[in-house]
């Protein structure tokens, strides 16, 4: 479901949000461990729906520069309350994208190779098989190129836009497709919190490498049937799902 967030938390300036700015950084830490982004490229937000705030990347800054303590907070009204570096100039999208996904703490941006590659084609990534369908029983979906009025008009907060509504255009639960490319752009992708989100920026590389190489090895590759995209989503995401543990509360672990 996609909404406006409320705009009535007034967050508190003297606080230093520590937790949130560590979450961030670790996640940050994560793009060029996992290999989605070289030298400066990319930004990942964590968020705070008690205090409506989100940690994001400063602008510019090395990952192996990084600290906690670098981390920029910024309200949902595109403030900096805490931190003295400028946020990342990706900030005005992951702002756009918090007010108006619901449930997600966290946002990934990167330049990933395969995952750019698709975004530059301006091509949706077909399900062609299961990994895929694990995580999207749709193709993942491909936003149109930004207008000259809008990148002139705002180019990262009209980003934010076109996302949101390529999402409420074609019908998709956010909380469920949890990623997207943005046309000659690059990847976004969320989750319930920052590591969840650069999970998902990882298998959204990983799912467009494979699309890639499926299309080069059989140019005329068809999509996997319904039946078998259904079964691979819901067996992991649907109401009888049975992939993983479930464990007892009273249980003894084994």
């Amino acid at each position: 479901m996609i909404f406006i967030r409320r705009l009535s938390i007034i967050p508190v300036m003297n606080r230093d949000y520590k937790s949130l700015r560590e979450q961030a950084y670790e996640a940050n830490l994560e793009i060029p461990k996992r290999g989605l982004a070289i030298y400066t490229w990319g930004n990942v937000s964590a968020f705070d729906s008690d205090t409506g705030v989100f940690a994001i990347k400063p602008s510019g800054v090395s990952y192996d520069s990084l600290t906690a303590d670098s981390m920029v907070v910024v309200d949902l009204e595109g403030r900096t309350v805490w931190g003295k570096l400028r946020p990342s100039s990706d900030t005005e999208t992951h702002r756009v994208l918090y007010r108006a996904f619901s449930g997600i703490g966290g946002i990934t941006h990167t330049h990933s190779t395969y995952a750019v590659a698709w975004a530059q084609a301006g091509r949706g990534v077909p399900v062609f098989g299961t990994t895929h369908a694990d995580h999207d029983p749709d193709e993942i979906p491909c936003t149109a190129l930004l207008s000259e009025a809008a990148v002139k008009g705002g180019y990262e907060l009209e980003t934010g836009s076109l996302i949101t509504g390529t999402f409420r255009d074609l019908g998709k639960d956010p909380s469920h497709f949890q990623m997207v490319l943005v046309a000659g752009h690059g990847p976004f992708a969320w989750g319930a919190d920052a590591a969840m989100s650069v999970y998902n920026a990882a298998v959204l590389e990983e799912i467009c490498k494979m699309a890639y190489l499926t299309l080069r090895i059989n140019p005329a590759a068809s999509p996997l049937p319904a039946y078998i995209v259904s079964k691979h989503w819901e067996r992991k995401h649907g109401t009888a799902a049975y992939y993983g543990q479930i464990q007892s509360p009273s249980a003894p672990l084994q």
